[in-house]
């Protein structure tokens, strides 16, 4: 790392570089996952296709505002991310961006994410943006990061919001079904997230951030991962006799759920025998397993089966 803060140090910053540091800022992984869940649902809630200025007003003023959360984050985290091997290239590790930078941008985003909504969407999705930068920065990096195992389990809500937001600008109201696709989200980061723990278990062990990867051992963690799955999978039927879903989404629920299920257990099942273990292919798994299923809820309201 210090190699690496030397070598930026004598490189003259350019505007190029200096984007590509802010983008870093915003997670943009992470953010595609969310859109990955928004635009589904936001199908579902029209029962066809919206207004595609109103998809890509929300999936703007979404990015946003994942963008602002994700860039609150590693300024709160920095002192960690220099701890961990896996972020030592964010910028503010690297010295890339100020501190003051990044956490200026930080809000600045957060502000740009809620009037955008406000203005193009409704204020029902603007509230439900400012609350879900909240519960991530305050809630989940703040309070229950560093304080408790079950950091993610309740820290992930603010994952789930996507969903709340589409449906909110779409309708402008909840009902029934974001709530389940909300708890979709929810039983689905723990067994999204633990097994990236076990890989990185020395990295948060080091951090001094109490995962359960560090606090159990893997046979324990493995089991969690198959308990959540179930109910992951269980919690996505639901879906069926609530929005009234047809054959096209109960086959990808069901297909898709059962092949999730078993590498889940695979997990599990090679940790109790003290053989090799590869969480990350459970991890990949997990990212396939959401994508496929909301491409299902925003497909299913399109056809007539």
């Amino acid at each position: 790392m210090d190699v690496a803060l030397q070598t930026i140090e004598k490189t003259p910053r350019t505007l190029k570089r200096t984007l590509k540091a802010y983008l870093s800022l915003t997670k943009p992984r992470v953010v595609e996952l969310l859109l990955v869940v928004t635009a589904p649902t936001m199908l579902l809630a029209e029962r066809g296709i919206p207004s595609l200025w109103l998809v890509l007003a929300t999936l703007i003023g979404g990015s946003l505002s994942a963008g602002s959360a994700g860039a609150f984050n590693c300024y709160i985290d920095r002192d960690i991310d220099r701890v961990m091997h896996r972020t030592q290239n964010r910028p503010l590790v690297t010295g890339e961006l100020s501190d003051r930078e990044a956490l200026v941008f930080a809000y600045a985003l957060g502000a740009a994410s809620i009037a955008w909504l406000a203005i193009f969407t409704n204020w029902l999705a603007a509230a439900l943006s400012f609350g879900a930068i909240l519960l991530y920065v305050v809630f989940y990096t703040i309070i229950l990061k560093r304080r408790t195992a079950q950091n993610i389990v309740w820290g992930g809500v603010a994952g789930c919001m996507p969903v709340l937001i589409g449906w909110a600008a779409v309708t402008e109201s909840l009902s029934w079904p974001p709530v389940i696709l909300f708890m979709i989200i929810f039983l689905w980061t723990p067994p999204h997230y633990w097994p990236l723990s076990m890989k990185y278990r020395a990295d948060y062990q080091a951090a001094g951030v109490p995962m359960l990867a560090v606090v159990r051992g893997r046979a324990q963690v493995g089991l969690q991962v198959i308990l959540y799955a179930w109910a992951t999978v269980a919690c996505s039927l639901l879906l069926i006799p609530i929005a009234g879903m047809g054959i096209t989404y109960t086959f990808v629920a069901l297909v898709t759920g059962g092949w999730f299920i078993y590498e889940t257990h695979r997990l599990y099942n090679l940790a109790i025998r003290h053989e090799h273990v590869s969480p990350m292919r459970v991890f990949h798994g997990s990212i396939a397993y959401l994508t496929l299923l909301f491409v299902a809820v925003g497909v299913d309201p399109l056809l007539p089966f």
